[in-house]
């Protein structure tokens, strides 16, 4: 009798470990882990000293700079307008775009004082001849070695370019067939042939960032696909104020997207997208973040860095910006 009570807790047992992974996967395959809105640690994250250079630089202070990007956006009726509108056309909250905006204005660039200077200024790049090089090299040549063949089987154009900005992260400060991969991002190596700075126009996007959505941008807003043999399309794109609002739709899209696929439903927290949009890489984060949940030893959710942390404090004044548009 002893031995029969032993054998059938065996097989509760048995069962209900089982069972206990059946829920896991299901959890994994079909339910998602939504992450809740606001802000996961009370105070601000450290802002990079990076950007308190260049708000020293040019004289003036965060609070300044977070004033100016909400001014325009109360002065620009207009461009409210169009963001509520690519954003129905994206399917995302308005409220992601409007983030990503004040974010970086407050701790990137400054906003100019009207959407019109955005668009002097990508006529400005419209004729100039330059190509996206590293050392002389293409990088529609150099991304044909071998350590890149991988990234030929990915399915779109956020796919590719987020595997070919791993592997050179992968390489980075080694040396493969004589070809040393220096100490800077994918970015820096390719896709800043003016100077230092990475980002562009209203939306500060950057050249490889705009060759990630691409396709999605193609799907649903029909423009047409950008390549690196025609950098200037891409500059129009990037720095036309109108166009680049479809970009930030995007890339925000993008990011809710990638963390879908890992389980996590990011879509209404507006400081965890605009994290993503501003350290990019939304592919390898997610899947990084998954695996330390599946550990049992890292993080549940992701977290809001300071630039983040701003949107969702300051959430209520961003989203009655929201109000001005037509």
């Amino acid at each position: 009798m002893i031995a029969l009570q032993r054998f059938l807790l065996v097989l509760l047992l048995a069962a209900l470990s089982w069972s206990g992974a059946l829920m896991v996967e299901t959890a994994h395959a079909g339910g998602l882990v939504v992450v809740p809105s606001g802000n996961r640690s009370e105070t601000q994250p450290p802002i990079p000293d990076a950007s308190a250079t260049r708000t020293r630089a040019f004289k003036t202070t965060y609070p300044e700079k977070y004033e100016k990007i909400v001014a325009l956006l109360k002065h620009e009726k207009k461009l409210v307008a169009h963001i509520k509108q690519v954003a129905a056309a994206y399917d995302i909250d308005p409220i992601h775009i409007v983030g990503a905006l004040v974010g970086e204005h407050t701790y990137n660039v400054t906003a100019v004082g009207s959407v019109q200077t955005y668009y002097v200024k990508a006529l400005s790049y419209s004729g100039l001849d330059f190509a996206f090089r590293y050392k002389g090299v293409p990088v529609q040549t150099f991304v044909q070695r071998p350590e890149f063949a991988a990234c030929a089987e990915a399915k779109d154009s956020a796919a590719l370019w987020s595997c070919r900005d791993r592997v050179w992260v992968e390489h980075c400060g080694k040396s493969v067939d004589s070809v040393t991969y220096e100490a800077m991002t994918f970015q820096q190596a390719f896709f800043q042939p003016f100077f230092a700075g990475q980002t562009f126009g209203l939306g500060q996007i950057s050249p490889l960032t705009a060759l990630e959505v691409t396709d999605l941008v193609n799907r649903v807003s029909g423009y047409d696909k950008l390549t690196p043999d025609r950098p200037q399309a891409i500059y129009r794109d990037v720095m036309d104020p109108d166009r680049s609002i479809v970009y930030i739709a995007a890339i925000v899209r993008d990011a809710i997207d990638a963390y879908k696929q890992e389980g996590f439903d990011i879509s209404g927290n507006p400081g965890i997208t605009a994290t993503l949009y501003n350290v990019g890489q939304p592919r390898q984060r997610a899947a990084d973040l998954r695996a330390a949940v599946a550990s049992g030893k890292g993080r549940k959710l992701p977290v809001e860095n300071y630039y983040g942390w701003l949107v969702n404090d300051k959430l209520d004044e961003l989203r009655s910006l929201l109000d001005s548009g037509s």
